[in-house]
């Protein structure tokens, strides 16, 4: 059929409106599809107890749970934590990275131990280039992040007994908060440019010291503000009044590590409602990892696979989806 300049037109003009209308659709369609991916940290098979369980026994094992990522304990590596790194070092992390891709695994964070809050700019300097350090491992690794810590003032020695006393401690006499704060910023500060030549992002947590709260946390990446800087949400780290503080941290998050408590926990137990935590990252647009922090005394084995089943009902697009449409 021969058709006239101006059904031509038109037909052009109709088509032109019926593309852009898909193309206004097509981004709801693809928030609606989107999900969080779930990963494992090694830390879920070794609490700091008895003999390290291998790295690569954890990639194995999330391969066959078929979750996507693996957060790598520092302290749990077959190599030394403190020392520089070597040849035979880098090899090792070649090794690992190797292992993870085989098996469709990806290295999504490297959670490392340091403590910028101490008087001595000496101690500090040096926890400053063990970070660096870590951001090289991690750029190794192919990890896109790195677990942070602010540090605390150490009044209280062991671990054992801060968490007896809820994570709280004195200030180191002679000493404020507000030098602690500073020591803390101008000690990140300093290894921005590293996650930035790397392409590593630091992940501070809200730990222990500073970040126990999300006031603390969010004090330190207020101050520095950069796309290399972000902060990781544990959900077992605020003990008291969890969701409140969740919801405060979570526009900030740029990974997320997520406690369960089967057989009890190692230090104390939280009963997490983790469709509730679900909906306040859905309700920020968060699309990142959660990696699986198994805290509990259960043989990891049963309980890892329970936790992982658990957070994938919670994460679920679909129920996401059902809840969207509730709203």
């Amino acid at each position: 059929m021969k058709l006239s300049r101006r059904h031509f037109i038109a037909s052009a003009a109709l088509g032109a409106a019926a593309a852009a209308a898909g193309a206004q659709q097509r981004p709801a369609r693809r928030r609606l599809g989107q999900r969080i991916k779930l990963g494992v940290s090694t830390y879920s098979y070794w609490h700091f107890r008895g003999k390290p369980v291998p790295i690569e026994t954890v990639i194995d094992k999330a391969a066959e749970l078929g979750i996507e990522g693996v957060d790598i304990l520092h302290q749990q590596m077959a190599i030394p934590e403190k020392a520089p790194l070597t040849s035979e070092h880098r090899a090792y992390l070649q090794k690992l990275k190797r292992r993870a891709f085989i098996n469709g695994i990806d290295v999504i964070c490297l959670s490392i131990h340091q403590d910028f809050v101490d008087p001595d700019p000496e101690y500090r300097k040096a926890q400053i280039a063990h970070t660096k350090k870590c951001i090289e491992i991690a750029y190794e690794l192919g990890a896109p992040c790195i677990r942070l810590n602010s540090g605390r003032w150490n009044t209280i020695k062991s671990f054992d007994d801060l968490m007896a006393a809820r994570g709280k401690e004195p200030i180191l006499p002679g000493h404020t908060e507000e030098e602690g704060f500073q020591w803390c910023i101008d000690s990140i500060e300093k290894c921005l440019p590293k996650a930035k030549e790397c392409g590593v992002i630091l992940a501070l947590e809200n730990h222990w010291g500073l970040t126990r709260s999300p006031e603390g946390l969010l004090r330190i990446l207020d101050a520095l503000p950069s796309p290399w800087l972000g902060a990781l949400m544990d959900t077992g780290n605020f003990l008291e009044n969890p969701y409140e503080k969740l919801r405060k941290v979570a526009p900030r998050a740029v990974f997320v590590q997520a406690k369960t408590y089967y057989g009890g926990g190692e230090w104390y137990t939280l009963d997490l409602d983790y469709n509730r935590i679900a909906d306040i990252l859905f309700d920020v647009g968060y699309h990142g990892y959660v990696s699986l922090e198994m805290e509990g005394k259960e043989d990891p084995d049963t309980a890892v696979p329970k936790s992982i089943a658990m957070l994938r009902r919670a994460f679920s697009p679909w129920r996401r989806a059902g809840r969207n449409r509730r709203a």
